[in-house]
């Protein structure tokens, strides 16, 4: 058997297999011996049948197989062996002139190889970092809601400015059918306040998402859509009421704080600000720790060129999915992965060139980290450590789950590297003009 590579040009490549009878005949004596010891066929004992017999029979299908496990060992060895970097997998070329009768075999393949390129990652204050803050008046507004939320709740029979409403938004344009709950004075404009003030429970009002509320991100919440829809929806919702309410806020007491907080770590108003202003800025942080992921891994795409061997990708995604496809829709799907592939050339890159490394010890204490957090929701603040191996090794059994925790834990490595490594552009900001800045494009 003889291999051979030819370069075509930098990112593509030609590699014949040469497949001789003495590569593969052991093998198939071999198959063939073991199919006449137990082949059973009306006039012979069994593993009396003729070998002529057995060869005329099965010889042919067997010899086909041994040549494509052969040749699929031979090939993977190879490019092991030469340490080639490939994108998608071998494409054999196919020969109208083939003949599964010849004693030697030729076979081809296309490779599509991935590119050398360099990385630079001297963007300073290119990529903006955002110190997200909560002000005072986030705090204020959450000890109102806390207020709100433990506070004496009574029924009205119609909605005044003051009230609570529960109801449902419905815009079937835009798929949203969602239950919530606002305070009818915290609509933008007298106009929208007027809509609602007055009406009954079964009452339907049309109301404009447009500037329905000064903070968009309560609409969001309302409506259930995400960060980047909300900012440029302006459609009709209908509203219909299921609930009208007000509440007497509670007091700002030792009864209410002990509710809050049972350790009693809490006694002042001071001291439950400070707690709010903590946890808010952790989930800000996090909100913040994936916009910088996002701008970097954009920059990074933008700023790193390279070439790729996109015809051969083209033809190659013709039948590397379930469903073959014509070459214009694998130009389509060529295009929509494209960026994608190359963040994922760059992740490799900067893993290998930085001995960024993941090991399964890391990923089981990620999941159950992952897992901690989760029964922590539930009210279960100290699971045993027995529990959460179990636990841990169920998901990481199952592949999709793994690969999942495994992108969000190199994720989170790669995002240590970056703040490293990079010479960011820092900026404090308020929630709110995060949101403004960061989904406003």
């Amino acid at each position: 058997m003889n291999i051979t590579k030819e370069n075509v040009d930098a990112l593509n490549a030609v590699v014949k297999v040469d497949i001789v009878a003495e590569d593969y005949q052991a093998k198939v004596t071999e198959v063939l011996t073991d199919y006449r010891k137990k082949a059973d066929i009306p006039g012979f004992r069994k593993g009396h049948v003729p070998m002529g017999m057995v060869k005329k029979q099965y010889g042919k299908s067997v010899m086909i197989d041994e040549v494509n496990k052969l040749l699929q060992d031979s090939l993977n060895k190879f490019i092991t062996e030469e340490k080639l970097d490939i994108l998608g997998n071998p494409l054999p070329k196919i020969k109208d002139d083939f003949n599964w009768d010849a004693e030697t075999f030729s076979f081809e393949f296309e490779l599509g190889l991935a590119p050398e390129f360099e990385i630079d990652l001297s963007a300073k204050n290119k990529i903006k970092q955002y110190n997200i803050v909560a002000t005072d008046e986030l705090l204020e507004e959450e000890v109102k809601n806390i207020q709100t939320r433990y506070g004496k709740m009574s029924s009205l029979d119609e909605a005044t400015e003051h009230s609570n409403v529960t109801g449902t938004f419905v815009n079937e344009e835009k798929e949203i059918n969602k239950k919530g709950t606002f305070l009818v004075n915290d609509l933008k404009g007298k106009k929208n306040e007027k809509k609602l003030i007055g009406t009954k429970v079964g009452d339907v009002v049309e109301l404009e998402t447009k500037k329905l509320f000064e903070d968009d991100h309560k609409l969001q919440h309302l409506l259930g859509v995400s960060h980047e829809e909300i900012h440029d929806l302006d459609i009709k919702v209908t509203f219909t009421v299921e609930e009208i309410t007000k509440t007497e806020p509670a007091e700002l007491d030792k009864e209410l704080f002990d509710k809050l907080f049972a350790d009693g770590s809490v006694s002042t108003v001071t001291e439950l600000k400070e707690k709010i202003k903590e946890d808010a800025e952790k989930q800000f942080a996090q909100q913040g720790d994936q916009y910088l992921l996002n701008a970097v891994q954009e920059y990074l795409i933008e700023n790193t060129k390279f070439d790729l061997p996109a015809e051969f990708l083209q033809k190659w995604l013709q039948s590397a999915g379930e469903k073959q496809l014509t070459p214009e829709e694998a130009t389509e799907e060529y295009k929509k992965s494209e960026q994608g592939l190359r963040y994922q050339l760059i992740e490799g890159k900067l893993m290998k060139d930085n001995d960024i490394k993941l090991d399964y010890a890391e990923l089981v204490d990620y999941a159950k980290g992952f897992i901690r957090t989760q029964m922590a929701q539930f009210g279960n603040m100290n699971p045993e450590e027995k529990e959460l191996d179990e636990i841990a090794g169920r998901i990481l059994q199952n592949q999709e789950e793994a690969q999942k925790l495994q992108s969000q834990l190199i994720s989170q490595k790669l995002l240590t590297f970056f703040k490293e490594n990079i010479n960011f552009k820092t900026k404090e900001v308020s929630y709110e003009e995060f949101v403004k800045e960061a989904y406003k494009k």
